[in-house]
């Protein structure tokens, strides 16, 4: 079996991408929006966030900017306004956004080896210049980083957990298999703690 470094590496980011809409499906506006952690973290900002992450990495970071500019990219904008979509933003917006981002990052990967050269202007600047291949390294890891996040606001929301739909890598158990479960675990947790 052969393998193509770029391939994989693409292959990977894209189960992250994939992974982090599947988290949206099947939810109202409002739980794809509401904070569920002290720091707000929410299912439809994560995927905002990560948008903006590919405009920079495989857009301007290679002299072809994302063709359009939103007011939460740009300097000077509000602290965290990447991490939640106002009430005028939809969901289709946000998703549309992501999956016009995600062809423009492909054609960028398409279009250059792993050794092209690239600058991230806002990374420190004795890492500022880098390659495709650490981009690429860099954002699956982002990416795979907020679709975990992604897992546990959607578990906290409605209880449905996994990978994909097709493969969620859980194990099988019913409702009581998994209180017993969770159960366990706290009794472990209560054990240890007053050991």
């Amino acid at each position: 079996m052969t393998s193509d470094p770029k391939d994989d590496l693409l292959r990977y980011l894209t189960v992250a991408r994939e992974a982090l809409l599947w988290k949206l499906e099947g939810l109202s506006e409002y739980d794809i929006r509401r904070p569920l952690t002290q720091t707000g973290t929410n299912l439809l900002g994560l995927v905002k966030h990560v948008a903006g992450c590919e405009t920079a990495y495989f857009g301007s970071s290679f002299g072809r900017p994302f063709p359009v500019s939103y007011p939460w990219m740009e300097d000077g904008a509000e602290p965290n306004a990447d991490m939640w979509a106002t009430a005028e933003e939809s969901r289709a917006d946000i998703v549309g956004l992501y999956r016009d981002v995600w062809a423009h990052s492909d054609a960028t990967i398409a279009a250059h080896a792993l050794d092209a050269p690239a600058r991230v202007p806002h990374w420190a600047a004795d890492r500022a210049d880098t390659t495709l291949h650490r981009l690429l390294v860099h954002m699956i890891a982002e990416t795979h980083r907020h679709a975990g996040h992604a897992d546990i606001v959607r578990e906290l929301i409605d209880g449905a957990a996994g990978l994909r739909q097709e493969v969620d890598n859980m194990p099988e158990g019913d409702a009581a298999w998994w209180a017993e479960y969770w159960a366990g675990l706290e009794e472990v947790a209560r054990r240890a703690d007053s050991a």
